[in-house]
């Protein structure tokens, strides 16, 4: 039951790694060299996804042009506005820092990895899956700070806009230096994709553990008492709710086949902590990042277990139906 509901353990790891950053953050001297190993990894994991980039599914991007507008209409459109309107409503429900992460978490771009997955699982349409969440990533470097920028000065939040250029050089240099690397290197990725995804995890975990350690260092914990992480949680689980019904609606409503509707689910509900984590480090204060980033956290996991559900039943579907 486990296994099907939570299909990967990196949502452990990753609750590990915030328990480690509780009971023994990095300080001094080795939070810098933490800090450091943390943004080198960063590059290399952008690198390594640029190598992955396949330019057929740049060529495809341009190609199924409907279907990408609704997945990056609702990454970049649908999830900043349902934010915005539910702190309209009830502006007391959080803190303004977790406020904050909720906004920066709706301008994050989709993911890939795992968007691909679950589309493939549902027998969904994993060609456009690829294109969709490829250009989500890229997009997300230009678009996600000025974004988390204009939603900040709506709701009176602090971002740091002239970190772009930091963001640029950590995210976007080296993803176009590998996809321009892949014909030399391309067939020894391919090789050792479980060394890459080890060492893509890896970028992600001690980025989390930088930032929470100096969160903790700065008292994260006694501004997040329990009914506070439970409305957060609460909410989270809200916004995912919609967006899922958002997502299927539309594909229904515009007269997508099932295929295309289960890409545009899986990849027009998805945020990425691979990019959250390193911008987060780059736009906010360090002694901001760990409240700034629990959003994110708590969503990434519920995004995986709600569509490890959902692409199950799906594939179940269409596996009676062929049957």
């Amino acid at each position: 039951m486990w296994r099907r509901l939570i299909p990967d353990t990196f949502i452990f790891t990753l609750l590990a790694t915030v328990a480690l950053a509780s009971l023994m953050p990095a300080q001094g001297a080795f939070a810098g060299i933490v800090d450091a190993l943390a943004t080198a990894a960063i590059v290399m994991l952008f690198f390594f996804h640029g190598a992955k980039l396949p330019r057929e599914a740049i060529i495809e991007a341009l190609g199924h042009w409907r279907l990408h507008a609704v997945i990056l209409g609702s990454t970049f459109l649908m999830f900043p506005l349902l934010i915005l309107a539910i702190r309209w409503l009830a502006p007391g429900l959080l803190p303004t820092q977790l406020w904050t992460g909720m906004l920066f978490m709706a301008a994050l771009p989709g993911t890939v990895q795992s968007a691909i997955a679950f589309t493939s699982l549902a027998r969904g349409n994993v060609a456009a899956a690829i294109a969709a969440s490829s250009a989500s990533q890229l997009l997300g470097i230009f678009l996600t700070p000025p974004l988390v920028g204009l939603l900040a000065d709506a709701h009176g939040g602090d971002v740091d806009t002239a970190g772009i250029g930091r963001i640029l050089l950590i995210l976007f240099v080296p993803f176009v230096a590998g996809h321009l690397a892949r014909p030399w290197i391309g067939e020894w990725v391919k090789r050792h994709r479980q060394l890459i995804g080890l060492s893509d995890r890896s970028a992600i975990l001690l980025a989390v553990y930088s930032a929470f350690s100096a969160a903790v260092i700065e008292g994260i914990w006694r501004q997040l008492p329990l009914p506070v992480l439970g409305t957060l949680v609460i909410l989270c689980l809200v916004v995912l709710a919609i967006a899922l019904l958002f997502t299927r609606g539309a594909a229904r409503l515009l007269g997508f086949s099932r295929a295309d509707e289960i890409a545009i689910m899986f990849c027009g509900t998805k945020k990425s902590i691979v990019q959250g984590v390193p911008m987060a480090r780059v736009l906010f204060a360090p002694a901001d990042v760990g409240l700034i980033l629990m959003p994110i956290l708590l969503f990434h996991q519920f995004q995986l277990m709600a569509c490890a559900w959902i692409a199950r039943h799906y594939a179940a579907q269409t596996d009676d139906a062929d049957g």
